[in-house]
């Protein structure tokens, strides 16, 4: 069962929190990062990518940039840019796009339960996309971006965190710039912190929703303090990582979309025909195709767009895996006929989050005479049924709005 539990928290003081809260490290490239932060320098990305406080010549993994993140975050704490809540809480945390609004609780979740497997994954990572964040983890001895998990949530839960959000003021309430609320409210009464515990305690399932390689970092942290302090109990912080659990029926999931650099020297109409051996093709002339079903596609290609829907026998008897539409793309188009076998290291494939418009993926493929596709979401429930049977879905197969902020909430693996 899962062991969710309340945390002492340092976060931004309430006049600043709106410059400090950050979108992941990971959205930016450091060209990127470095602009956000000289028109914002209190901007969280300022210690989640430390090296924008260096010339462009200074490595973006040089021992430099993780000793300036750990100075900056005990700077702002001691300048009062953070504060530090004098007992263990839980937070809740509601995020409202579109008029669409999700709410979960901020809390640590154990690292023996990522390790035996309450905490499920449904991705693999690669080690070398952890080492970063081990290492800024480490010396910063914080964890500083939320791990985004999903569960089933009991009917006492929703109803306890409704009347607590009815019965007092939130600590932070304020709009980003991408027009996304942002709402908090301080769990700190013994006998709801005690429920709380108790509900989570009950579950025993937990979902990584976002955030694989972060979690799969803080963990390993986790594991080299342990190796560190072999007499640990452990109780000790170093044992949790900072997450925010939601309801699995609250999350957003959008379509991950693929742009492909060249059609492998094809003539378009060649292309284009050789789709009609595993899909029903209907010409959209004059209209981008967003695919409104699972198993449906669209494809822009030379100025047009078309509709493509899977034949049913080209994924009946397949797994939950076999069955998604990111693998019946992968396994009928991407890899026989344009030969991209590792979508995760082939340069001539880049995903678009489902956040852009079906144009913008048409100007990507148009700039290098290639191909996009406009993918259907997959789906929470797909998402959780893989995770269960111990599978891993395909690279880059979903995309969740709205972004966890990060700076939001800090948890210190030791004091």
């Amino acid at each position: 069962m899962a062991d969710i539990k309340p945390f002492v928290c340092v976060r931004p003081a309430e006049d600043v929190v709106s410059a400090v809260a950050a979108l992941p490290y990971d959205v930016y490239n450091r060209e990127e990062a470095k602009e956000v932060v000289s028109k914002n320098p209190k901007s969280f990305l300022a210690i989640d990518r430390a090296e924008t406080q260096f010339p462009d010549d200074v490595d973006t993994y040089d021992d430099r940039v993780y000793a300036k993140a750990a100075q900056m975050l005990k700077d702002w704490i001691a300048d009062g840019t953070f504060i530090r809540d004098n007992r263990e809480c839980y937070y809740i945390y509601e995020l409202t796009m579109d008029g669409r609004s999700q709410t979960g609780l901020v809390a640590c979740a154990s690292i023996d339960d990522y390790l035996n497997g309450v905490i499920k994954k449904h991705e693999n990572t690669r080690e070398e996309k952890e080492l970063d964040r081990i290492r800024h983890v480490d010396v910063c001895d914080a964890n500083t971006g939320p791990i985004f998990l999903a569960c089933r949530y009991p009917a006492e839960l929703l109803t306890l965190m409704e009347e607590w959000k009815n019965a007092h003021a939130p600590v932070y309430d304020f709009t980003s710039d991408d027009e996304i609320t942002h709402r908090v409210w301080v769990v700190d009464e013994e006998e709801k912190i005690r429920t709380i515990h108790s509900l989570f305690g009950g579950i025993s399932s937990i979902y990584i929703a976002d955030g694989h390689h972060r979690a799969a970092s803080a963990v390993k942290v986790g594991q080299k303090r342990r190796a560190e302090h072999p007499d640990y109990t452990g109780k000790e912080e170093f044992n949790f990582f900072l997450s925010v659990v939601f309801p699995y029926d609250q999350l957003t999931i959008l379509p991950y979309h693929r742009i492909v650099k060249d059609i492998k020297g094809m003539e378009p109409k060649a292309f284009i025909g050789s789709m009609k051996f595993n899909f029903e093709l209907m010409a959209m002339p004059g209209f981008p195709c967003k695919p409104v079903e699972k198993h449906c596609f669209g494809l822009y290609v030379d100025g047009e767009w078309f509709h493509l829907k899977a034949y049913p026998d080209i994924y009946a008897g397949k797994d939950s895996v076999g069955q998604l539409d990111v693998s019946i793309l992968q396994d009928k188009v991407l890899g026989p006929v344009l030969g991209i076998s590792d979508p995760r290291t082939d340069e001539r494939i880049r995903f678009m989050g489902g956040n852009h418009r079906l144009k913008d993926l048409a100007a990507a493929a148009d700039e290098t005479g290639g191909a996009a596709f406009a993918m259907y979401p997959t789906s929470m429930e797909e998402q959780m049924t893989i995770a269960d049977e111990g599978k891993l879905m395909p690279p880059k197969s979903t995309w969740f709005e709205p972004k966890l902020r990060s700076g939001l909430f800090i948890h210190k693996l030791s004091d």
